[in-house]
């Protein structure tokens, strides 16, 4: 999803304060923030979101470009929010059990489903989980935030060549990976 065409008016009016305006972008960048956080295993996605958007409206008077730059800017505070938040909890380690996922485990009608949904998720966990940090926030940034590779160059501060090599290594992974569990 992208604002389009009216993304300078929108960042103007968000610039000024207007409501409607900050509405338009969370609804527009939120879900794939969101996702993009949730994959990245962030013990409380949706209050780093809001960490994210809070440092945008804080910050957004340094932004300067088009939508593509702004997309990419967003992603780039996300990450450093999740970066953050990953020091925190090494420092202080805490056991957290979202409300969410009680609910979904009593509410599990279909247990046998529901175990091989949790080993399905899992695999594809532990899959990205050895890729390198790079290589993850390239596959994460492009197929789960729809990122261009120009877009994701600029969340990371690398070069659009070195975003395609890091994409193109961490598929070749992946598929190594799901071959062998296919052979044994």
């Amino acid at each position: 999803m992208t604002i389009g065409p009216n993304f300078s008016t929108v960042l103007q009016a968000a610039r000024l304060g207007a409501e409607w305006a900050w509405v338009e972008i969370y609804r527009d960048l939120s879900p794939t923030v969101l996702r993009y956080l949730r994959a990245h295993g962030a013990a409380d996605p949706e209050d780093v979101l809001g960490e994210t958007f809070v440092h945008v409206v804080r910050r957004l008077a340094d932004f300067k470009g088009d939508e593509t730059g702004f997309r990419a800017w967003v992603f780039t505070i996300a990450r450093s929010r999740l970066l953050d938040c990953w020091r925190q909890s090494e420092r202080r380690p805490l056991d957290h059990v979202a409300p969410e996922s009680l609910v979904e485990c009593l509410a599990a009608e279909n247990t046998e489903g529901e175990a091989m949904r949790r080993l399905a998720q899992d695999r594809v966990r532990a899959t990205l989980d050895r890729l390198t940090p790079d290589q993850r926030d390239v596959i994460f940034l492009r197929i789960i935030a729809g990122l261009s590779i120009d877009e994701v160059a600029r969340a990371l501060g690398k070069k659009s060549g070195a975003v395609k090599s890091l994409q193109k290594r961490g598929l070749t992974a992946i598929r190594r990976e799901i071959s062998g569990e296919a052979v044994s």
